[in-house]
């Protein structure tokens, strides 16, 4: 798992690494694809997939300056919050999570990631969509409120995507090149993973760069947002990564390859051909996908591997990012 000489900061152990690789023995092949899952769903941390090797950044540069309480955002069912209140239990400290629902006033039922906030010991504050849209403002003023309770507040970006949190998807890469047969690491594939914030494209775009590893496409399917968000979001948080640890590569916005054909009504509304997908992955491979992130982007895989044209070969990397507990919420649809 070598990489260039980068001189990156330190992290703390919350990820059970490496995660496994994987072949795909049924699903691919009905795709017309050698498919592997890279099964970064099993990173542990509670589940917490992708998450969990960006909090190891975050988590550290949040104890390195003193802090006993970690705050961030997220939907109301955000797999990112869930894991941040985890990784606060597991390190001793507070989580305060900021949850975007329609109505405030009225918060759904504790089902599925709101659960487990609870049950980590996470306060949780309800926001409404138009207090969200200003959620850098909304956590800047709930950590004035923890410092002004003697607390000492660290505020994690949505996603846990910032250029620090970025830093755990290119080991990520790193990782996943030394897994694969001599063919894979030099021959041309396919890195498919769901775009729901940024960073983790931006770790794998940086990762891919970084080893020289020009055989390697990564392609993002959104879940919310478009193509033009993403690819500017994406190349904003490798500009500052790059800024920050000069030994970084350029990505450039135009380079970077997002789909948003496959998000559907919006972020977290499923349609019935992303139900469809999930249940093949659970019975023709045992894989559990999620409505929200990882079944959009297996759903926009499926068809891209149906276009003349849609992918650069046959061979690709899915890299399962996690979020079992978004499935709950849609059981009745999916039974």
């Amino acid at each position: 798992m070598d990489l260039p000489a980068v001189n990156l900061p330190a992290r703390v152990s919350l990820a059970r690494l490496p995660t496994p690789v994987e072949a795909s023995p049924r699903l691919g092949a009905a795709l017309g694809l050698e498919l592997l899952y890279k099964r970064d769903d099993l990173t542990g941390l509670e589940l917490s997939g992708n998450k969990a090797r960006k909090l190891e950044y975050l988590v550290a540069a949040a104890e390195a300056e003193g802090a006993d309480t970690l705050v961030t955002c997220g939907g109301v069912q955000s797999n990112h919050c869930r894991a941040t209140a985890f990784a606060a239990a597991k390190r001793g400290l507070r989580a305060i999570v900021l949850l975007r629902v329609v109505d405030p006033a009225h918060p759904p039922a504790p089902e599925a990631n709101v659960l487990l906030d609870r049950l980590a010991g996470a306060e949780i504050r309800w926001v409404s969509h138009e207090e969200y849209r200003r959620r850098t403002e909304v956590l800047a003023r709930v950590a004035d409120e923890a410092r002004a309770a003697g607390r000492r507040p660290y505020v994690i970006p949505e996603g846990g995507s910032s250029a620090l949190g970025s830093l755990g998807y290119v080991l990520a890469m790193a990782e996943l090149r030394a897994q694969l047969p001599a063919a894979w690491r030099d021959g041309s594939l396919t890195i498919a993973y769901a775009a729901g914030s940024g960073g983790t494209g931006a770790g794998i775009e940086l990762g891919v760069r970084l080893l020289g590893w020009r055989g390697a496409h990564p392609l993002g399917f959104a879940v919310c947002n478009d193509e033009a968000y993403f690819r500017a979001t994406i190349a904003g948080i490798c500009a500052d990564a790059r800024r920050r640890w000069p030994a970084l590569p350029e990505v450039r916005t135009e380079e970077i390859a997002v789909d948003d054909r496959f998000i559907g009504p919006g972020y977290a509304q499923a349609t019935a051909a992303g139900l469809e997908i999930i249940r093949r992955a659970a019975r023709e491979d045992g894989v559990l996908l999620d409505p929200v992130y990882t079944g959009k982007a297996m759903l926009g895989l499926a068809a891209r591997a149906a276009e003349a044209g849609g992918l650069p070969g046959r061979r690709v990397v899915f890299l399962h990012t996690g979020g079992a507990f978004g499935l709950f919420p849609f059981a009745a649809a999916l039974a």
